[in-house]
């Protein structure tokens, strides 16, 4: 089903998570195990990250994202959305995995832009997240990188895109940052998933800001609880977001207690954000949901 579907029919706030690709020399079992934790509370679905190396020469760390999004719809019976790169794919690595993928029934898909690999100007790949966009908008016509094929049998891809509420950390501005994000929506995506924040009222600010550029569609906010202190200087320098004083000095002050802080934080924003009626809450489980399942057994 695609995702806006599901938020049509809803008629309650639902919960949905973000899993990885094992490593390399792991096995499904770790994304089983995962989901085993989770799956009581039906989720509507289940992202699949996908993951590349810097430097041309390296392998995948974590591979597989189109076979696990099969395996998890075949085990669980819901749907799996693959993340896509544009940066690191070539254009003809994208059309393969998209094909692999319609064959499979997936009807979503999560484009994100990545960053640049290094030592190389990736003339082969997208540069911009909308380029994709308007690639797999080109599959849903029936249109191929090959001109020359005849039977060309068109996809249904529901498309979403990432958005930033502090903004992205290359945008001058928050209207610039809106601004491409519409030009993505007019390219043809259908919906929106947040990165992490820990402070709803950016949520909530970024939600108007759309609303008043015209932006009619879902917005799904990510939600991810602290659990170690190290994640104060990785989550900032990896994802660039800030993380709110009062949460730091709580972490600092009360160091063996980070796991229950984390908890503790991120449920009240779940709490905020299903009172005010958001439709699905999405959280990233890094493949350790038992912070997550203790948030949202007390949600429902």
């Amino acid at each position: 089903m695609k995702i806006t579907s599901h938020i049509a029919n809803i008629k309650k706030t639902i919960y949905s998570f973000e899993i990885l690709p094992p490593l390399r020399d792991h096995n499904i079992l770790e994304i089983f195990n995962t989901l085993y934790t989770l799956i009581e509370f039906n989720p509507p679905f289940v992202n699949v990250t996908s993951h590349r190396d810097n430097e041309v020469q390296k392998r995948l760390r974590r591979t597989g994202t189109v076979s696990i999004c099969g395996a998890i719809m075949s085990k669980y019976e819901i749907d799996a959305i693959p993340h896509f790169l544009c940066r690191g794919f070539t254009k003809q690595m994208t059309e393969d995995a998209l094909i692999e993928l319609n064959f499979l029934g997936v009807y979503n898909i999560l484009i994100i832009r990545g960053d640049m690999m290094k030592f190389t100007t990736e003339t082969s790949a997208h540069s911009y997240s909308i380029e994709l966009v308007k690639q797999v908008v080109a599959l849903n016509n029936g249109i191929y990188l090959d001109e020359a094929l005849k039977n060309r049998h068109a996809s249904d891809f529901c498309i979403g895109i990432a958005c930033y509420p502090e903004k992205h950390f290359e945008a001058p501005n928050i209207e610039e940052d809106i601004f491409r994000l519409s030009e993505k929506i007019k390219a043809g995506s259908y919906f929106v998933m947040t990165q992490m924040f820990f402070d709803n009222n950016q949520y909530f600010e970024y939600i108007e800001i759309m609303r008043f550029a015209g932006l009619e569609v879902p917005i799904i906010p990510g939600i991810k609880p602290i659990s170690s202190i190290d994640q104060l200087k990785s989550i900032p320098s990896n994802f660039y977001v800030n993380i709110p004083t009062k949460l730091v000095k709580k972490i600092i002050n009360y160091k063996k207690d980070i796991f229950y802080i984390g908890i503790k934080w991120a449920l009240n924003q779940s709490i905020e954000l299903k009172e005010a009626g958001i439709p699905i809450i999405h959280y990233y489980t890094m493949n350790k949901p038992d912070n997550i399942y203790q948030i949202v057994i007390e949600l429902i």
